[in-house]
């Protein structure tokens, strides 16, 4: 009987150790588990994520797919707009977000954010053929469009109110409707981040130009993931892949790919511009 009840005893022990140590499995313990990164993200952000000829291409592509070969993982992607990104990662549908997203100061509070992949200085695409509008005050009275819950749209909103009469900002659920208002003529603007307009009107300079120079404050773009204990050693993990991805010069490689130009970005931001 007694040796009964030890078996028993030590059964439930070992039962009651494995539900432990399942539960004790951090984010990155999980993930390496699995052999799968799961990463949230738009494809209206070109060169970012976007669609090209029915196929998911961009730098995030490039920059995950080399992520994931020093985590050892393969990289699944989840893609929604972007309005439902954010609160898919805090939702659990993904372990972090490519986007990327701003660096704002808010953000941080809510987010752990990774080492700066690019700039994001908030600037503006006009129509080629528009010769009102030669600067950027130029906008002053006139409808510019921006992305739906987005950092280009709030630099928009509070750039317009410095201006004799405030431009007005028409918001929408992706950048690429954007642009294809802005090339019907129905707005005489998009403010989006410099990186990205710049590769619009380079893909079509003859519909396209950038208004120079930027009218927002100097900012970055990053990778959003969780700020807690559980994704902790995850988020270290990426965020050392990507400083020795910026220190071996493929995140300057991929810049040029995709940009036609690298970017000098700080190692981490402290302390946000906006």
């Amino acid at each position: 009987m007694r040796n009964r009840v030890i078996s028993a005893l030590a059964g439930a022990a070992l039962l009651l150790g494995g539900t432990v140590a399942a539960h004790a499995q951090d984010a990155l313990e999980r993930v390496t588990a699995a052999g799968v990164l799961k990463v949230g993200t738009e494809t209206a952000f070109a060169p970012f994520d976007f669609i090209d000829a029915g196929t998911h291409t961009g730098l995030n592509m490039d920059v995950f797919a080399q992520i994931g070969k020093e985590l050892g993982v393969e990289i699944e992607w989840v893609t929604l707009d972007w309005a439902g990104v954010l609160p898919g990662l805090e939702a659990g549908q993904f372990d972090m977000v490519a986007g990327p997203a701003t660096v704002t100061a808010a953000r941080m509070e809510r987010y752990r954010l990774t080492p700066p992949i690019a700039e994001a200085t908030v600037a503006l695409l006009k129509s080629a053929k528009d010769d009102s509008i030669t600067k950027p005050e130029d906008i002053a009275g006139k409808a510019v469009g921006a992305g739906h819950a987005t950092a280009q749209l709030a630099q928009l909103i509070a750039y317009g109110e410095t201006l004799p009469t405030a431009p007005e900002a028409k918001e929408y659920v992706s950048f690429n409707e954007a642009y294809a208002d802005l090339a019907a003529g129905r707005i005489a603007g998009v403010a989006n981040s410099l990186p990205n307009i710049a590769f619009v009107a380079q893909q079509r300079p003859e519909v396209f130009a950038v208004v120079e120079p930027a009218f927002g404050t100097k900012t970055y773009f990053a990778y959003p993931g969780l700020k807690d204990d559980d994704h902790a050693s995850l988020m270290d993990a990426i965020d050392a892949a990507l400083l020795k991805m910026k220190g071996d010069g493929r995140l300057a490689d991929l810049q040029q790919k995709w940009f036609g130009t690298t970017f000098d970005t700080p190692d981490a931001v402290t302390e946000p511009n906006i």
